[in-house]
């Protein structure tokens, strides 16, 4: 392994990697995220690799391993380079006919294609896949194109280019002044400018100073953050060492999730890697600038995503989380009271993109006030589930009937939840709205790290508000008397509409609730927390009205609301609904009626669930 003793040196060494580098050959990209690997990825892998090698196909092409391509819900996901077709939902058993029509012959296996919902259609092109096609993929954009595990291929990817640039050309003061033309703002939260707070960094005084990658990543339904770090951790790593050189740092640390076992155990060679190459530690590249990267593996507790609680969490000093009180800030007094930069991993990974392109590049994505793109983790009652990136600016409507493909069953479209648990409800006649910090805001909701559930009309909006507030209530340190307290009798009081025993003195005793908790809670996790249950009482106030008055809930979903019965008309006597019932609550004989027992029903909905003619009732 070559040790890089300039930026020439690097240079030369990619440039001849570079001649040898054949876009026009034949090869397999393999999604080998978390997700597909779940789905059995790995497993093609090893018989196509068995395959190719026992037909003599592995001599003219290869394979590679990438992170996540994004498209999770038709995983494991094969991609044949150079003509980009895409096949989806790839088992063992297709491999075989992979390597001896596709590989061998050039024919496209119809039957592995993606198939538009809407039209029938078969797609081959990856580009020209719906899903993809209404993105803008720039930090993705590598993830399904290289090893995450070789530098040598990120090289190769134009990876470095930035910091080569930095450490020839700018000065700090430079560096900074780049990131705040560019507009970059941080991606994990709440928006704040990067460049501003790398300049209150480099102007503090203090001879120490660290940079911090928050990879904590504790929202529910969120992996954006893992599968950079999967798919492409040297993008944060360069990133790190670009935003150290701007405000003088000579140490940094990720603070990762342990439950991350792929993203730590590629992180961890990424950072050998660019030991080895000379990319990070002391001399770096030859100018005289030394900067090394450690790892703090966080033990899963959500407020860790607050960065005075991350950084406690680092310092071990109580050995747990423990937010303080701000200011003074991070970037003023943050890592065992020296001046600290803490970034998410998506801004990190921007820093190089930014750096490489240009700050009016980058300034000419997104809206006047929000810039670049973001990820999103799309999940919930939607077609195409997994990770989006898209131009800041874009309608909320776009992204979910467009590259999301709409609400499968011929449902209507309730709500988008955005920001994770501590963001807001959308409802459906705001989704025009357009991806920006400002606007989600006004609609009582927020950016957050990215986190984007879609509910259809079978959801009920007081269980979903009383689903994230358990959540926040259960995460909650305790520190302070406003969250630990005010989440508590808040989540009493809609656990009490749920179940029919409230009245509407409730609703302004949660308003009152939740205003003491935005104005005196300690941290975002109090201050932010009733957010969900805020914009469902805004927005839905008819919904958290039925249950109090009419006893009812509309949605079917609240247990001690509803009722289960058999239709008679639409009743076969099939017999599915008794057997898939835990309680034992539904007799009948075959091909006759069968009836549920009230008192034995438990309401758990498995009888709805499993009846092929819809012949279950809810009232």
């Amino acid at each position: 392994m070559k040790t890089f003793a300039s930026i020439l040196d690097m240079e030369q060494f990619r440039k001849s990697k570079l001649k040898k580098h054949k876009p026009e050959a034949r090869h397999v990209s393999i999604c080998c995220g978390t997700g597909c690997r779940a789905s059995g990825a790995l497993d093609v892998v090893q018989e196509l690799e068995r395959i190719m090698e026992e037909r003599g196909v592995d001599a003219e092409v290869s394979t590679k391993l990438t992170g996540c391509h994004g498209f999770c819900e038709q995983g494991p996901l094969l991609v044949v380079f150079p003509e980009k077709i895409l096949y989806c939902q790839v088992k063992v058993e297709d491999a075989e006919e992979i390597v001896t029509e596709t590989l061998t012959r050039g024919k496209i296996i119809e039957r592995l294609l993606y198939q538009d919902p809407s039209s029938g259609m078969r797609i081959s092109q990856e580009d020209q896949i719906p899903f993809y096609r209404e993105q803008m993929r720039l930090l993705l954009a590598r993830n399904g194109q290289m090893d995450p595990t070789s530098l040598e291929d990120y090289l190769g990817n134009n990876g470095y280019i930035a910091l080569a640039k930095v450490l020839e050309n700018l000065e700090p003061a430079e560096i900074i002044e780049e990131i705040k033309q560019s507009g970059l703002r941080g991606r994990g939260g709440a928006g704040f400018p990067a460049g501003q707070k790398w300049e209150i960094c480099r102007q503090q005084e203090e001879e120490i100073k660290y940079v911090i990658c928050n990879a904590d990543e504790g929202d529910p339904g969120c992996f954006q953050d893992r599968s950079i770090l999967e798919g492409n951790p040297f993008s944060v790593l360069e990133g790190m060492t670009i935003g150290a050189m701007a405000v003088g740092a000579s140490e940094g640390y990720i603070y990762v999730r342990n439950e991350y076992p792929l993203a730590l155990s590629h992180l961890e060679q990424a950072l050998e890697q660019a030991r080895q190459y000379g990319l990070l530690g002391t001399n770096i590249l030859g100018t005289g600038f030394h900067f090394e990267v450690n790892i703090c593996r966080g033990g899963g507790a959500f407020v860790c995503g607050e960065e005075t609680a991350l950084l406690s969490s680092i310092e071990s000093i109580t050995g747990e989380p423990n937010p303080r009180p701000r200011p003074p800030y991070p970037a003023t007094r943050g890592l065992w009271g020296k001046p600290t930069v803490i970034n998410n991993v998506k801004t990190w990974a921007t820093v190089p993109l930014i750096m490489e392109h240009g700050a009016p590049w980058h300034n000419a994505i997104g809206t006047e006030q929000s810039k670049g793109t973001m990820i999103f983790s799309l999940t919930g009652k939607i077609r195409n589930t997994g990770l989006v990136e898209v131009p800041m600016g874009l309608s909320l409507k776009d992204l979910v009937m467009k590259i999301g493909g709409g609400i499968p069953g011929n449902k209507q479209i309730k709500a988008v939840q955005t920001g994770g648990p501590s963001g807001g409800c959308v409802p459906e006649k705001k989704l025009d709205i357009p991806l920006d910090y400002e606007q989600l805001s006004k609609a009582g909701s927020m950016m957050g790290s990215g986190g984007m559930i879609v509910m259809d009309e079978s959801t009920c909006m007081v269980d979903v508000a009383r689903y994230f507030l358990s959540f926040t209530q259960d995460e909650s340190c305790g520190k302070c008397t406003p969250c630990r307290e005010g989440s508590k009798q808040m989540l009493l009081l809609l656990e009490q509409i749920a179940e029919g025993t409230s009245g509407r003195e409730h609703l302004s005793l949660i308003e009152e609730i939740a205003s003491s908790m935005q104005d005196g809670s300690l941290c975002a996790l109090g201050q932010l927390a009733p957010n969900p249950v805020v914009t469902t009482m805004r927005y839905f106030q008819q919904e958290y009205l039925a249950h109090i008055d009419d006893k009812t809930c509309p949605a079917g979903i609240c247990r001690s609301l509803i009722t289960y019965s058999i239709n008679p008309e639409l009743c076969t006597g099939c017999g599915r609904c008794l057997k898939s019932c835990p309680a034992a609550a539904i007799s009948g004989q075959p091909e006759e009626l069968h009836v549920i027992d009230p008192e034995k029903c438990t309401r758990c909905g498995a009888c709805r669930d499993d009846c092929r003619f819809e012949a279950i009732l809810v009232q």
